[in-house]
């Protein structure tokens, strides 16, 4: 299919893009394109005007300041996937950043797309939670910092304004967090039917800190709380990794679980405790292997 007629706007900067966003308010912003064309395409979406932010260099590449890491919104998955200061320090980012589609489209696509577009089967959402990253935002009253456990709101709603654009995403330096990201993915796709992050430290061999995050299962990335509560303070083994698996989905009601020709509510379920259980595995094994901070 062809997409609707739209008129196409190119901006030259960030200051640009939002003037850009304010004179066209029912605009689409296109970065990589590998989520907004195949919409536009399918007539899921039909913007009368198209922004493309694609050639806006600050909003591109890698850079450590001390504890953090900051990653430009324009950033493809492969240079964060080539990126040391990211597999050293936001493991489980650059281990679910490897899992995206195949290597066109990850020399194409951009973090800050995968983000801001919110696809819940996407392998980024679970990931950056896992992080603890914070999303910042630029608009017509300047930056605004989101933390990202109130970035993701819904299917493709994100805490994003109409009149903002997402212009970077910052992730704690933590080489002492060994991260994981383990998936079902989709046969016809390989988006993921459920994905589970996990990064965790340990003091000795137990549970310093841990974060534990899902996509695919429901509408949006979450945080499996009760996993991470079943691990706290907690000498790992395979009777604590099992309890604390089988917890994935203590906090999700029936009705909210996704359910689509993929695999039903019921399916995912039990998806969450299996792969929840396979990244966790993973990232103990892993945890043995990284040197305190």
């Amino acid at each position: 299919m062809y997409p609707g007629n739209f008129e196409y706007h190119r901006a030259d900067s960030v200051e640009d893009a939002l003037d850009l966003l304010a004179d066209h308010p029912d605009a689409e912003l296109l970065a990589g394109g590998h989520s907004l064309l195949p919409a536009m395409k399918s007539g899921l979406a039909s913007p009368g005007h198209l922004i493309d932010i694609g050639r806006i260099d600050a909003l591109r590449g890698i850079e450590r300041d001390g504890d953090a890491i900051s990653i430009g919104a324009l950033t493809t998955y492969d240079a964060v996937i080539d990126s040391e200061a990211v597999a050293e320090g936001a493991s489980v980012l650059a281990e679910a950043t490897r899992t995206v589609g195949d290597a066109q489209v990850r020399n194409r696509g951009t973090i800050g797309g995968n983000l801001a577009h919110a696809d819940p089967a996407s392998d980024l959402p679970g990931a950056v939670l896992a992080a603890d990253a914070t999303l910042v935002a630029q608009g017509p009253d300047g930056e605004r910092e989101i933390p990202v456990d109130d970035f993701f709101q819904g299917m493709y709603a994100t805490a994003l304004a109409e009149d903002e654009l997402l212009t970077r995403v910052e992730v704690p330096h933590r080489p002492d967090a060994a991260g994981a990201y383990a998936k079902k993915p989709s046969p016809s796709s390989g988006y993921a039917m459920v994905g589970v992050a996990v990064a965790l430290t340990l003091d000795g061999d137990v549970v310093d800190d841990v974060r534990v995050a899902a996509n695919g299962a429901l509408d949006h990335g979450v945080r499996l709380e009760p996993v991470e509560g079943a691990l706290a303070g907690e000498s790992l083994d395979d009777d604590v990794i099992e309890t604390a698996a089988a917890r994935a989905g203590d906090d999700v009601e029936d009705w909210a679980l996704m359910d689509d020709l993929q695999a039903s509510g019921e399916f995912r379920r039990q998806l969450l405790s299996v792969y929840a259980r396979r990244a966790l595995e993973q990232a103990t094994e892993r945890a043995g292997a990284v040197a305190p901070a």
